[in-house]
Order: C-alpha cells, then structure tokens, then sequence
C-alpha cells in the first residue's frame, strides 16, 4: 500500500554528488574502446568490468539496454557528459541508481547487488517542470499539481497514496519514502496509468533534470 510520498527535482548544474538508489525502459547503444585507456575523453562516459576502474571499460554517451553484451558485468563508472540512470538488470530493470558527474569505484556501496547490467542518459532539461500526481490509478481521484520538489506528499497535500501520474514537462525522480529516500523510479514525460505496476510503495515526487 502507498503510504507516504516524496518529490524531488536534480538542477541543472547538480553539485550533490550522493548517489541515489531506482526501475524504467528506455532504447540503448554502447561502444567499445578497448581495455584499460590511458586517457579519458571529456564528454565520455566510461563503464569499467571491474571495481575501481580496472578491466575492460567502454565509452559512451548513450543509452545501453545490455551491457552484458559487451563486457561480462560493470562494477565501476566515470560520468562526465551528463547524468545516467544505472540499472541492476538488462533493459532498464530492478534497482536504479541516479549517477551524475562523478566517479563511482564500487557500486556495491551504493546499495547494488554486484553491477550495473544496462544504463539511460537523462536528457537535459532547461525549461519548467510541470507533472500532476493522482491518488488512485488511471487519473482518478485527488489530483495536485506539481512544479517543484516534494519532500512528502502526505505532509503537503493529505494525500495517503500516489497511484498515477502524468508527466508533462522536465524529468523526475519518485523516491519510496518522504526525504528522498529509499528507491527511486525515474520519470520522462509521459502518461503513467498504473505506479503498482512499477513495484507496491509510496513514491514522492522530485525533479531531477
């Protein structure tokens, strides 16, 4: 049951460097540049086999639905082109982690499993953010609009269960629990009918990009 509810927006020039624990799809690419680079290209992201940058890495600054299909697993990351969304299984499932321009030496201190297995570039955003959060699914019952963060949806609006939303301008984070805790679903614009369907909790609005 949905009890408690959080919204949360990432600037665009972010300076948090906590990483953020989250499940979505998007399309991917990925391309290789061999084992162990001397140098790194700035605008590259690079994704590394190993923990703190060893083993075979690839660069991008695209999506990758599978990065099992090019390297066995990912245990560590250097973002520098712009934020990602890493995930804990091929297409864009299970656990998420919001990554921004940061190294990452170890995921598992991050609150993942072993690696990342697939990863989606946030787009930046500098326009208004605009969504509207639903109390019931398929945009029914209590509505609010949104145009900034929420550190708790019941505290503000009253409102015990967030179950559907619609995404009308930026890109967000819905966080479990009030504070920007606990795990995170990343939002585009879009129309989202039915939260269970993303996993049975509370999710709490956050602007993120």
């Amino acid at each position: 049951m949905i009890a408690d509810l959080l919204i949360h927006q990432v600037p665009e020039n972010v300076n948090n460097k906590t990483p953020i624990a989250v499940p979505i799809k998007a399309p991917s690419q990925l391309q290789v540049v061999g084992q162990k680079p001397t140098h790194i290209k700035h605008g590259q992201d690079h994704f590394y086999e190993d923990r703190n940058f060893q083993g075979r890495s690839y660069e991008t600054s695209q999506d990758c639905a599978d990065i099992s299909s090019y390297m066995s697993r990912c245990q560590s990351c250097r973002v520098e082109s712009s934020c990602f969304m890493a995930y804990e299984l091929p297409n864009f499932m299970r656990i998420q982690l919001f990554l921004r321009r940061e190294e990452y030496s170890d995921y598992m201190h991050m609150g993942m499993s072993d690696s990342v297995l697939s990863c989606h570039m946030i787009p930046q955003h500098r326009g208004s953010f605009r969504m509207r959060v639903y109390e019931k699914e398929n945009f029914r019952g209590q509505m609010h609009k949104m145009m900034e963060d929420c550190d708790s949806i019941h505290d503000r609006y009253r409102m015990a269960n967030c179950q559907s939303t619609q995404v009308m301008e930026g890109h967000w984070l819905m966080y479990e629990q009030p504070h920007f805790r606990g795990r995170m679903i990343y939002m585009m614009p879009g129309e989202y009918r039915n939260l269970r369907e993303m996993g049975d909790a509370s999710w709490n609005p956050v602007r993120v990009a």
